[in-house]
C-alpha cells in the first residue's frame, strides 16, 4: 500500500520537525541500461564481463565502459552506457523524451517494475537482442538508508514533493517514491527531462515540502 505523506497534519507534525531543511544530493541519471547475464553474453560475447569505468553514488552500483544501441520503431539511439553489475532481467531507462522520440510507448514506473513495459531491440559489438519488455521512463525517486528515512521523517514507499532551487527555474516535483535500505545512500534521483527542468546543476539540493 501506498503511503501519502500530507505534512502539516497533527500525525506528521513530529516528523516534519525532524526533515524540516534537511537537504539531499539530487543526481541526474541520462538514459542507460541494465544486462542480464544472458543478455550481456548475446551482445558482448559468452562469458564476457562488465569493465568498470567508474563508481556510483549507490553503493556496489558502477558506470561501464560499453555501450549498446537501442532501437525502436522511429529511430535508435547509439553510445547508451551500460551500467553494472548484472541483473536478472534486462531494463532499459529512458527519459519520456528519448523513448518518444524512437517510437517507443515507456510507462513511468519503478526500477525492476517491468510486466508490461515497452519493448526495444538492443544491439551489441556481438550480436543483439528483442527484448518484449523492459523499456521504462524511472519514477523519480528518492534512495534513502533507514537511518535517513527517520531523520526525513518518511517510511519505505511514501509518495513526497521536493523542491529544487536552481537559477531561475526552481521546481517542486511531485510523485516523488522514497525508497529505504540500509545498502543506499541518500540522494534523490531524476532524468534528464527533469534535471533540464529545473536547470539542475551538477551541485543541486532537494528538500521535502509535503
Amino acid at each position: 500500500m501506498v503511503r501519502i505523506v500530507i505534512y502539516g497534519s497533527s500525525i506528521q507534525n513530529e516528523k516534519d520537525r525532524r526533515g524540516k531543511n534537511m537537504k539531499f544530493m539530487v543526481e541526474t541519471s541520462a538514459r542507460h541500461v541494465h544486462l542480464s547475464t544472458a543478455d550481456l553474453a548475446i551482445l558482448f560475447g559468452e562469458g564476457y564481463e562488465l569493465t568498470k569505468k567508474k563508481d556510483l553514488s549507490q553503493p556496489g552500483q558502477f558506470a561501464c565502459e560499453e555501450r549498446v544501441t537501442i532501437v525502436g520503431p522511429k529511430k535508435e539511439l547509439k553510445g547508451v552506457s551500460v551500467l553494472g553489475p548484472v541483473r536478472k532481467q534486462t531494463q532499459v531507462e529512458l527519459s519520456m523524451t528519448d523513448a518518444r522520440s524512437i517510437g517507443i510507448a515507456a510507462p513511468v514506473r519503478e526500477s525492476g517494475d517491468l510486466e508490461g513495459s515497452g519493448p526495444c531491440k538492443v544491439v551489441g559489438p556481438n550480436g543483439e537482442i528483442e527484448i518484449s519488455e523492459g523499456v521504462i521512463v524511472a519514477k523519480r525517486h528518492i534512495h534513502a538508508t533507514v537511518a535517513d528515512a527517520k531523520a526525513l521523517g518518511v517510511e519505505n514507499g511514501d509518495i513526497v514533493s521536493v523542491k529544487i532551487d536552481s537559477d531561475g527555474r526552481s521546481l517542486i516535483f511531485g510523485d516523488v517514491v522514497v525508497r529505504v535500505s540500509d545498502s543506499y545512500a541518500l540522494a534523490m534521483h531524476v532524468d534528464t527531462d527533469e534535471s533540464n527542468a529545473a536547470a539542475c546543476p551538477r551541485d543541486a539540493m532537494g528538500e521535502i515540502v509535503k
